[in-house]
């Protein structure tokens, strides 16, 4: 069996879009699954990379109730609305002198 070049490309062509297909697939399956009625939910890791802090200033705004949280088999999650609310009480306004 003998494939020419052009051929060849073509099918590799029609490979590489499967694979985007699927590539699109996944993310779309990922967002669904870190979210919950349509809200995008984060974890401890998305946190501390979000608003650079420890883990232990994590668990401080937990247990003050600044940061609502919620447990999903065993795993903390925290709803985006919720992230952005704390920061927004966080901020503070300039001082004026």
């Amino acid at each position: 069996m003998n494939i020419d070049r052009m051929e060849f490309i073509a099918w590799m062509e029609r490979i590489m879009d499967r694979f985007d297909i699927l590539g699109e697939r996944l993310e779309n399956v990922q967002k669904q699954k870190n979210s919950i009625d349509g809200e995008e939910l984060l974890d401890n890791q998305d946190l501390y990379m979000m608003l650079k802090v420890s883990a232990r200033s994590l668990q401080r705004y937990r247990s003050s109730g600044k940061l609502p949280y919620y447990t999903i088999s065993g795993k903390l999650y925290y709803k985006l609305s919720d992230v952005h609310q704390f920061i927004r009480e966080s901020f503070s306004a300039p001082v004026r002198k």
